[in-house]
């Protein structure tokens, strides 16, 4: 078994469908102490509040410590080389979990590291956060086939392990953006692929008034990431019709619910209020993360 997980491709279909029984079976507190005496090091160059903390307690209730190190501690790239911080977190640590600008770290950690690495977000994917989204999901319907799962905004590391994951676990995905912010053609191709020999649909389309048609989720993200802040304002004007709203949401089934990582900008991406409102479940999407993420590390070290 691959001991990393760094792409929602690292597992086929059948493992994704495990894991969601392997995180329901976590969430009721059926695990073991697997990481007791280890020590896992958090190195993340982006600011967080769900990812650290949804971590930290996950390690510490299968018994393990945390070791936190912002970019501040060790300046990945500028103060030290990638390599050579890796060969000294393989000295002292029994994992890391990273979180970081350039996917090409976490590629580089695998080569000079001989202990799990955990994405928790890089400018390619995050397929942690993609893990916690499906569990949710599952909670509400129970299932995934015939669910019609609507993205509204860029295609960005979100929307690319949410296109590939919906594909391994059989719903319906359409996502909306303009042309120029689409899914990477080769991750997309690759969720087609999957999607197509599971006879269910992964679609594009412009307008998003037509893609939220017949949607039972509703799915938005910030349209500026960190380390985006430059293209703030063109990215407002680009995106500016892919706001969800309520009128928006009209158009979708009548039992539609939106989905939300957070941070949200109310106003940009999504109408004030609709966070805090009933059909929202951002808040059990934040909750999730903390099982899945639990049931993650206890996969990989048991």
């Amino acid at each position: 078994m691959n001991k990393n997980f760094l792409s929602v491709n690292d597992w086929n279909s059948l493992e994704h469908i495990e894991f969601i029984n392997l995180t329901e079976h976590v969430r009721k507190g059926n695990y073991s102490n697997v990481l007791q005496d280890k020590n896992i090091a958090l190195v993340f160059e982006k600011a967080s509040l769900r990812t650290r903390v949804s971590f930290e307690v996950g390690i510490k209730k299968l018994g393990g410590n945390t070791i936190y190190l912002n970019n501040d501690d060790i300046g990945i790239g500028k103060r030290e080389s990638v390599t050579h911080i890796a060969k000294n977190l393989d000295r002292w640590v029994d994992g890391v979990v990273a979180r970081v600008f350039n996917h090409s770290t976490l590629v580089n950690f695998t080569k000079n590291i001989n202990v799990p690495i955990i994405n928790a977000l890089s400018d390619l994917e995050h397929p942690c956060q993609a893990l916690a989204d499906m569990y949710t999901i599952y909670k509400q319907f129970s299932k995934f086939d015939d669910i019609n799962f609507t993205y509204i905004g860029d295609g960005n590391n979100v929307a690319r392990s949410l296109s590939l994951i919906a594909a391994h676990l059989g719903l319906n995905f359409t996502y909306s953006s303009p042309s120029k912010y689409q899914i990477p053609s080769n991750i997309f191709q690759k969720a087609k692929t999957i999607a197509n020999s599971k006879e269910t649909k992964m679609d594009w389309d412009e307008n998003p008034i037509k893609a939220v048609n017949e949607a039972d989720i509703i799915y938005t993200d910030k349209w500026v990431s960190m380390g985006m802040e430059s293209e703030q304002k063109i990215r407002i004007i680009d995106f500016k019709d892919y706001q969800v709203t309520k009128k928006l949401i009209s158009s979708a089934n009548k039992n539609v619910l939106i989905m939300h990582d957070m941070p949200a900008k109310e106003g940009e991406e999504i109408e004030e209020g609709i966070i805090d409102s009933e059909i929202s479940l951002a808040f059990e999407q934040a909750e999730n993360r903390l099982h899945s993420q639990t049931a993650l590390l206890y996969k990989l070290y048991s």
